[in-house]
């Protein structure tokens, strides 16, 4: 497999606080990858620098065997990443459809005179992207939803609908930040089965960070552990889960079963 994401001993530093330390990684294309360690273990951070929110301090970040790092997130995106995040941001006040069509706008070869005047290549590319974002809802389950405020969405479906916009911008790699967060058991198990399925519908490679270990170890084939901003850790899900340092620094004696 191709290297699609090489991390190059990447650092950042806050005034006298390196939130990440010296971490190097790769991510291969297809790959399905975990990230996981305490919190402020620089997990975020860690892909804030990825995804273009941070320019590193030190060190360097190669996507599709392009310099990413020192771009801005919305150049990365283009490139071919998207994320979502910890906190779902949703544009709440729009209907669920909007919320993809502003994704898929990444994409418009019509410029700002074929909008004003709504002129037939501006009305061809927006029914366009008004049948992609339809189909994509209905992948997911929520074409019924597509007309609906998104903040009227339960949280369950919200989580997805963010998922869905990342997709809309047709990435090479996903970025899933605790897409668990706040989900029950089944709510986790479906998007256990919806993560394996979305990087093998739409060929492209995973990375997330999870606390919820029962989906890491169950999803993930390679899981790279951080504790204080250090890359302490990093192999398949049972050399993790045996791993004396990992044990004592976040899984426990419960894990390894």
């Amino acid at each position: 497999m191709a290297e699609l994401l090489k991390v190059d001993d990447i650092s950042m530093v806050f005034g006298g606080l390196r939130a990440v330390s010296n971490l190097t990684m790769h991510i291969d294309e297809g790959e399905l990858i975990g990230m996981i360690g305490p919190n402020g273990a620089g997990k975020t951070t860690a892909f804030n620098m990825i995804t273009g929110v941070y320019t590193p301090t030190e060190g360097d970040i190669y996507f599709n065997g392009q310099k990413s790092s020192g771009k801005k997130s919305y150049q990365v995106a283009q490139m071919g990443m998207s994320r979502t995040f910890q906190n779902i941001r949703l544009f709440s006040e729009l209907p669920v459809i909007d919320n993809v069509k502003i994704a898929y706008n990444m994409h418009v070869s019509y410029n700002l005179a074929d909008a004003i005047v709504r002129d037939k290549k501006y009305l061809q590319e927006e029914d366009l992207i008004t049948q992609k974002s339809l189909d994509l809802l209905k992948i997911f389950h929520m074409e019924d939803k597509a007309y609906e405020m998104a903040k009227n969405l339960p949280y369950g479906q919200q989580r997805r609908l963010e998922i869905a916009r990342a997709l809309a911008t047709e990435p090479k790699l996903l970025l899933l930040d605790e897409p668990a967060a706040g989900m029950n058991p089944q709510e986790t198990k479906e998007l256990m089965e919806m993560i394996r399925w979305i990087r093998d519908e739409f060929k492209l490679s995973v990375l997330l960070i999870e606390h919820d270990m029962n989906l890491v170890m169950g999803v993930c084939e390679r899981i790279y552990v951080l504790e204080y901003g250090c890359l302490i850790a990093e192999g398949n899900p049972e050399e993790i889960k045996h791993n004396k340092r990992v044990i004592e620094a976040y899984l426990g004696e419960e894990v390894i079963s």
